[in-house]
């Protein structure tokens, strides 16, 4: 009991009846074992009894355990479901695994303990074929309701190769397209209130206000939004299969693509969970160029941000400047890296290269640049007459609401809540860093905007000091899960260390057994890899816990009462994208 994690103590102490058992993991997160007839009385407990609660549901997922060989201490289970819990009081987290048996293993709803289990309950629904008793509304989510098996079960195929021939006869189309119909009653929906007859909308999936392909039913009381439902998937593109494909470094260009405005802010929480799983120590050097690299994509995503939300209200001159501005970061990124939206540039236990020369006028020119243009643009968008009208006072947020919703970044600082993970759990260096959290007031669009404004200003900061205390040093650790062993010293030497560095460098490195998840603070919120391990050259889960996929879930209970022009000012601030949806 002396190396039991306190929260996982108190647990114990709570239900002694209930057979929990603690599991150390290489992250040190508090992780226990609960048997599925506890699991919702302790999510209950550490919600709301336990002292400083863990009011945040961040994540629930599932593992398909079948396959896995090192479970050493851990109870037998033919597939797991795992809770993932935050506590902004205790600046902390604690993981709940649920071991279940059976092909058709089932777990009971937390939906009414926390609304965004909704999604998530689905999600492992559509993947695992884990059913979730009680709840109202358990269909698919991510995959088309006429897909068959469960997509990230262990037997279900990774590659196009391994599946029959694609066939899409007359019949078979028309029989997909119904079932690709909305009713509204299977949503628990009437066609008529009080005497009024209703109107189902479809708003997407092709339209500029759901930048991307997403697509939302609204119901409509003349101009008024009764309800809505949001479908997604359409853009699903199985990152989280191909992450069990994928050698553990070959994987890391996948990443780029989950926020595709993001860059190297993607590639932070995977890598960052890998050297959990192997101990690896990660250079100073390396720490302040990833630093720099991460702010400038900050940037960058929020001036994409900015521009097309002042677009989607009808400005048009914001959207020109702010991407001239982001013309600019690119083209450092690509004098960096060779790349510019997608460099997947970060490496485990470092980056790809050092720095060239003449990076810091580039990164300096850049930084006066900015601050001038950051004094004209709240004038521009903020301070507008019509912008404010748009946004001022439009769906705010609640700090509790906020919080049993899941959000985070700018959505939640905008309520007020000073919650940013570079300063809350501090991560790659951040600590030796000054700068500022904005916050807002009410929670509303104009709020959320304020934030990302201020936020600009922020990273600009950490960008100039990155410039004044740049170290030398490597740019990436020499450990041999990092980097191939070196040529002059390891692997000309004789045909044993040839074939190391060839295996090494084909296959990939065998990363220990184990499980980690680390959350960096992204452009649009908290973002985090819960990578699990199997001593293998490849992961054997990877989980994927983006920003936008709990913040879309939100969108009907914040539109309801107002007009579809509303609705286009929330997508515009809720600043979220379909890859991070829908992985």
């Amino acid at each position: 009991m002396g190396n039991t994690p306190e929260i996982i103590q108190t647990l114990l102490e709570r239900f002694p009846q209930a057979r929990i058992t603690s599991q150390p993991t290489a992250d040190g997160m508090p992780t226990a074992w609960v048997p599925a007839d506890s699991v919702k009385a302790a999510l209950r407990f550490l919600k709301g009894e336990v002292e400083r609660p863990f009011r945040m549901l961040y994540d629930l997922t599932a593992i398909d355990e079948r396959m896995r060989g090192h479970r050493e201490g851990q109870p037998a289970s033919d597939f797991s479901v795992v809770y993932h819990l935050f506590s902004y009081d205790r600046k902390a987290e604690v993981r709940l695994k649920v071991p279940l048996q059976g092909e058709t293993p089932s777990i009971a709803t937390i939906t009414d303990l926390w609304p965004c289990a909704n999604w998530y309950e689905r999600e492992i629904w559509d993947m695992f074929g884990v059913g979730v008793d009680g709840h109202p509304c358990l269909r698919r989510i991510l995959l088309p309701p006429w897909w068959e098996g469960h997509a990230l079960r262990k037997e279900h195929p990774a590659r196009r190769t391994e599946m029959g021939r694609f066939w899409m006869p007359e019949d078979r189309q028309a029989h997909l397209m119904d079932a690709m119909q909305f009713k509204p009653e299977e949503w628990g929906m009437r066609c008529d209130l009080e005497g009024f007859e209703c109107l189902f909308l479809n708003f997407g999936p092709h339209h500029p206000s759901t930048h991307g392909v997403f697509r939302i039913i609204l119901q409509l009381c003349g101009q008024e939004i009764v309800d809505a439902v949001c479908d997604i998937g359409y853009h699903h593109r199985a990152q989280e299969k191909l992450g069990e494909r994928q050698s553990w470094h070959t994987y890391i260009p996948y990443t780029d693509r989950v926020d595709y405005l993001s860059g190297v802010l993607n590639n932070f929480p995977y890598v960052l969970s890998v050297e959990k799983l192997t101990g690896i120590e990660v250079p100073e050097r390396a720490k302040v160029i990833r630093i720099l690299m991460a702010e400038l994509f900050r940037i960058i995503s929020h001036l994409v941000f900015l521009g097309t939300f002042a677009q989607d209200l009808g400005m048009m001159s914001p959207v020109f400047f702010m991407f001239t501005d982001r013309e600019k970061a690119l083209g450092i990124v690509e004098a960096v890296t060779g790349a510019r939206m997608h460099p997947s540039w970060f490496r485990i236990g470092g980056v790809a290269q050092d720095l060239p020369e003449g990076w810091d006028t580039l990164v300096r020119d850049f930084i006066g640049y900015m601050r001038q243009r950051m004094k004209e643009y709240p004038g521009m968008i903020l301070e507008n007459r019509i912008f404010r009208e748009r946004t001022e006072g439009v769906s705010p947020l609640a700090v509790e609401q906020a919080i049993e919703w899941g959000a985070t970044g700018p959505v939640l600082r905008a309520c007020g809540v000073p919650c940013d993970m570079r300063k809350l759990q501090p991560y790659a260096g951040y600590d030796e860093f000054d700068f500022d959290i904005p916050t807002g007031v009410q929670g509303d669009c104009h709020d959320r905007a304020f934030v990302h404004m201020e936020e600009i200003l922020q990273s600009l900061r950490i960008m100039e000091q990155c410039l004044e205390r740049m170290p030398d040093g490597p740019y990436k650790s020499k450990d041999q899960l990092a980097t191939p062993p070196l040529k002059d010293k390891h692997t000309m030497y004789d045909i044993e260390t040839l074939i190391n560095h060839f295996l090494g460098v084909s296959w990939g490195p065998v990363i220990p057994p184990g499980e980690a998840s680390v959350i960096t603070e992204s452009s649009k919120g908290q973002f985090s890899y819960y990578l699990v391990s199997d001593g293998n050259t490849t992961s054997y889960r990877t989980r994927i816990r983006g920003t936008s996929f709990p913040h879309l879930q939100m969108v009907p209970m914040m539109t309801r009462g107002l007009s579809i022009p509303d609705l286009v000012a929330i997508l515009g601030s809720l600043d979220f994208v379909m890859g991070d949806v829908d992985r």
